[in-house]
């Protein structure tokens, strides 16, 4: 698709939720890394609880959020199923003359989108599909380079290994109740204690507040940063920074952005068990990326993931008609 030799204009769509819409927007900002491109950012909502409904029962004219209108982008970037009643129209809206990509596995015909990115763990293929380890991300070296220079005042005097402890919680398949919080963050204490080192923890939306409160006493005895979510968020600084990273293993999201950093990589076992997610564990494992926390917190390196990077280079292939 040719535009004139001006740069790409790239729609990230998404709800707005940070885990889903920093697929559409990982993604994008991979790509203009590669092309010059303008990304703009869409949040979709809808109108009297519509957004439950499968896409097909959604009427378009029922969205909330963000204008949604012509000129269209040349790329279009959907994440998640709120996107999916636009994504699944965009082709003929635009007749053709945007690009539609959707992450993760649309459960929508696939002939609806120009490319479908889906994680290797869902087992979806087609001739339109690109499956990647883990999900698409916002991380590159330069991104982890720019956010660890912004809080190193902070975790610079700390003492290593620091320790990088990322908590997610509650979804379909898990939860994080209170004892099994505290049960957690007494093997993570014993395991940094040991190695003399710090610790950098944050928690994300999905962590229940009763783990989080346990959590975070439980371990602030130990030299390091508890984001309380005042002030800026440091994740990605925490990532950048750390030694070592523990993620728990209930999130695609948290596990793969851990692993773009190269650095040894543990997954924390919490109660629930989902068969998707063990299969993308198991992927780590076999790649040399992770493996599961048993209290000691020496590994190996390894070169660090860079799928999104992987899926852009594929992106414009296709986007300029490359057989």
């Amino acid at each position: 698709m040719a535009t004139g030799g001006r740069p790409l204009r790239i729609w990230a769509v998404s709800d707005g939720r940070a885990g889903i819409e920093a697929q559409a927007l990982g993604l994008a900002e991979a790509v203009a890394r590669l092309r010059p491109a303008h990304i703009a950012t869409r949040r979709i909502g809808w109108r009297a609880g519509l957004g439950r409904l499968p896409w097909r029962l959604i009427p378009p004219a029922a969205r909330a959020g963000d204008p949604i209108e012509p000129p269209w982008p040349d790329i279009w970037i959907g994440a998640g199923r709120a996107t999916l009643p636009l994504s699944t129209r965009m082709l003929e809206w635009a007749e053709g003359k945007t690009f539609v990509v959707q992450t993760q596995d649309p459960k929508a015909p696939l002939e609806r989108f120009d490319l479908v990115v889906p994680p290797e763990h869902d087992g979806l293929i087609g001739p339109n599909v690109f499956p990647i380890l883990g999900a698409p991300n916002r991380i590159s070296p330069e991104k982890l380079a720019i956010e660890r220079a912004r809080f190193a005042e902070r975790i610079d005097p700390l003492p290593r290994p620091r320790v990088a402890v990322i908590v997610g919680g509650r979804s379909k398949a898990h939860d994080l109740p209170r004892q099994a919080a505290l049960a957690i963050a007494g093997r993570i204490a014993a395991g940094v204690e040991a190695a003399g080192g710090s610790i950098l923890l944050s928690f994300t939306r999905r962590t229940p507040q009763a783990a989080r409160e346990a959590m975070t006493a439980a371990l602030a005895h130990l030299p390091g940063i508890i984001w309380d979510e005042t002030g800026e968020n440091p994740y990605f600084a925490f990532l950048a920074a750390a030694d070592a990273i523990l993620v728990t293993e209930d999130s695609t999201n948290l596990a793969t952005d851990a692993a773009a950093t190269g650095v040894p990589l543990f997954t924390i076992s919490i109660p629930g068990h989902s068969a998707k997610l063990s299969r993308f564990q198991e992927a780590l494992r076999a790649r040399g990326i992770a493996r599961p926390y048993v209290g000691d917190l020496t590994g190996e390196a390894y070169e660090p993931l860079a799928e999104t990077d992987r899926a852009a280079r594929e992106l414009l292939r296709r986007y300029d008609g490359s057989p």
